[in-house]
C-alpha cells in the first residue's frame, strides 16, 4: 500500500493577477518589489512570516558589511540599501562602524526592529500588494515559464497569476515546485540561530580577561556548543541590548521540513546553554536571554543553475563583466559542516582559518604578486533561470560554486540582487522577450537611474 493520500482535485481562486510576482519577503524580496512597482508594474510579495526583512529581522542578524570598494575609498553599494540606511539613520537606528569608511571591512549595526517600519513603508509607498503568513506551495507551468505561483495563507488556498516570476525566497520555494534545475550541496554551511541578551556590559566589567568570542567555547562541551565562529553587536538605540550569534547546527538541509525542525530546536537549546552558562559566571547575575530570533539563519540550502556559475577564481580575482548588477568587497566566509571552525578568504590573498580557542591558521590562495581587485562582481547571467523564460533569483540562489558563495551570500549583496532581478523582470515585460534576452546594457543604465552604483 502507498504510504500517501489522494486529494480531490478543486479550483483554486486567483487572489492577485499582477505583473510580477515576488516569493520570499527578505530584503532582497522588498527591494525586488519596490523597484519594479516604481517603475510601474503591478506587483504581488509572499512571505512566509508576519513582517519583512528576512535574516536581518526574523533572523535578528544586524550587520550589513561595508559599502565601499577593498581600499574604503569609493562607494560601490547604493541603490534601496543606501535608501534604507538613510531612513534608519533619521530613527536614530544605525550606526555606521567607524571601519566602514574610510578603511575597508566596516559594517551597518541596525536595529532590526526600527527596519521592519521602514521595510512596510517601502511596501505600502510603492503600492506593492503583500500576502504575509503566507507559504508558497506549488507553481503553475506553462510551456518553459511559469503562470502561477500557488499559496497557503489564513484564508487557504489561493494562486497569484503573474508574467514574470522572482524566487527571493532563499530556498528555491518556486524553483523547486516548479522543478526548474537546482542542485543540492552535500555538505552545506551549517545554520545558526541569533539572539538578544542584556547585562553582557556589567558581565565584561566583572571579567576584563573574560572574552565571549572565545571563551565559551572553552566553558562548554562541543556538544552543548559546537566550535563555530562566534560574534556580538550592540542593538542601536536600546542600551545595554546585545545581539549574539555563535550557535552551529551541522548536518541539516534547512529545506527539507523535518530536518529544519530539528535544526530550530537545536539552535534553541545551544543557546539556552549559552544563557545558563553566563549567568553562572562571576557578575553574570544581571544577564538574561531577552529574545530567541524568530527563524533560524540558514546559510545554504539549494543552488538554482542559471546562465552562468560564478567562480570563486573570478570572484576573488576581481573578474569584471559586461553585464555586471553588483558590487562587493566580503570576503569569502565557509562555515564548515563537518569541522570546527570557519575558513576566510580575502581579496588580498589571505587565507584565514579559524577555530575558537585555538590559533588562527594563516596561510595564503595566492602569491604575493600583481595589483589587488578593489572589489568583486556578479553577472546579470547568473540570475536568470535555465529553462525558464520569465523566472529570475534574487539574493542567495544566485548562481555560484562554493568559493564565490561564500561571499555573495550576505545582505548587502543580496539587496542588489533584487532590484536587478526587478529591472530586468520590468525590462523583459516591456520588451516582450525572455528574461534572458535582457540588454544588459538597458539593465545597468535603468539600475543607475534607479540610485545604484554600476561599474
Amino acid at each position: 500500500m502507498s504510504d500517501a493520500v489522494w486529494e480531490e482535485a478543486r479550483e483554486t481562486p486567483v487572489a492577485a493577477d499582477c505583473d510580477v510576482c515576488v516569493i520570499g519577503g527578505s530584503c532582497t524580496g522588498v527591494f525586488a518589489a519596490v523597484a519594479a512597482a516604481r517603475l510601474g508594474a503591478k506587483v504581488a510579495i509572499i512571505e512566509r512570516n508576519g513582517f519583512f526583512g528576512g535574516a536581518a529581522t526574523a533572523g535578528l542578524v544586524n550587520h550589513w558589511h561595508s559599502l565601499y570598494d577593498l581600499a574604503g575609498e569609493r562607494q560601490i553599494i547604493a541603490g534601496l540599501t543606501q535608501e534604507v540606511v538613510d531612513r534608519l539613520l533619521r530613527r536614530g537606528a544605525v550606526v555606521v562602524n567607524q571601519a566602514a569608511k574610510p578603511a575597508p571591512g566596516g559594517y551597518l549595526v541596525l536595529n532590526t526592529e526600527q527596519l521592519k517600519l521602514e521595510l512596510d513603508a517601502l511596501v505600502r509607498e510603492a503600492e506593492v500588494q503583500p500576502f504575509l503568513y503566507a507559504l508558497c506551495v506549488a507553481a503553475l507551468k506553462d510551456g518553459d515559464g511559469v503562470r502561477a505561483a500557488v499559496i497557503e495563507d489564513k484564508t487557504g488556498r489561493r494562486a497569484i497569476k503573474a508574467r514574470c516570476f522572482i524566487d527571493a525566497s532563499g530556498d528555491g520555494d518556486l524553483i523547486a515546485r516548479a522543478r526548474l534545475p537546482f542542485r543540492t550541496p552535500d555538505d552545506p554551511q551549517p545554520p545558526t540561530m541569533c539572539a538578544w541578551f542584556v547585562g553582557l556590559d556589567a558581565l565584561d566589567l566583572a571579567n576584563p580577561d573574560f572574552r565571549l568570542e572565545t571563551d565559551l567555547f572553552d566553558l562548554l562541551t562541543a556538544e552543548e556548543l559546537p566550535r563555530g565562529f562566534l560574534w556580538h553587536s550592540q542593538v542601536p538605540g536600546i542600551p545595554g541590548l546585545r545581539m549574539l550569534a555563535g550557535t552551529r547546527v551541522s548536518g541539516a538541509d534547512c529545506a527539507d521540513a523535518d530536518q529544519l525542525t530539528r535544526a530550530e530546536m537545536e539552535g534553541r537549546r545551544q543557546l539556552g546553554a549559552i544563557g545558563d552558562l553566563l549567568k553562572r559566571l562571576p557578575g553574570g547575575g544581571e544577564t538574561a536571554l531577552v529574545r530567541l530570533a524568530d527563524q533560524l539563519g540558514v546559510r545554504e540550502t539549494r543552488h538554482v543553475e542559471c546562465g552562468h556559475q560564478l567562480t570563486g577564481e573570478e570572484l576573488l580575482g576581481g573578474q569584471r563583466f559586461p553585464d555586471a548588477i553588483a558590487n562587493g568587497t566580503y570576503c569569502v566566509d565557509i562555515h564548515h559542516s563537518n569541522r570546527p571552525g570557519t575558513t576566510f578568504r580575502f581579496l588580498d590573498g589571505r587565507e584565514r582559518y579559524v577555530v575558537p580557542g585555538e590559533p588562527a591558521v594563516e596561510s595564503r590562495w595566492r602569491p604575493e604578486t600583481g595589483p589587488l581587485p578593489a572589489l568583486w562582481q556578479i553577472p546579470y547571467r547568473s540570475l536568470v533561470v535555465r529553462n525558464a523564460g520569465n523566472v529570475l533569483v534574487a539574493g542567495r540562489l544566485v548562481d555560484a560554486d562554493r568559493t564565490a558563495y561564500g561571499a555573495i551570500r550576505v545582505m548587502v549583496s543580496c539587496n542588489q540582487t533584487g532590484q536587478a532581478a526587478a529591472i530586468a523582470a520590468f525590462l523583459a515585460l516591456k520588451a516582450g522577450t525572455s528574461v534572458a534576452d535582457v540588454d544588459p546594457a538597458s539593465l545597468r543604465d535603468e539600475l543607475r537611474r534607479q540610485g545604484a552604483i554600476v561599474i
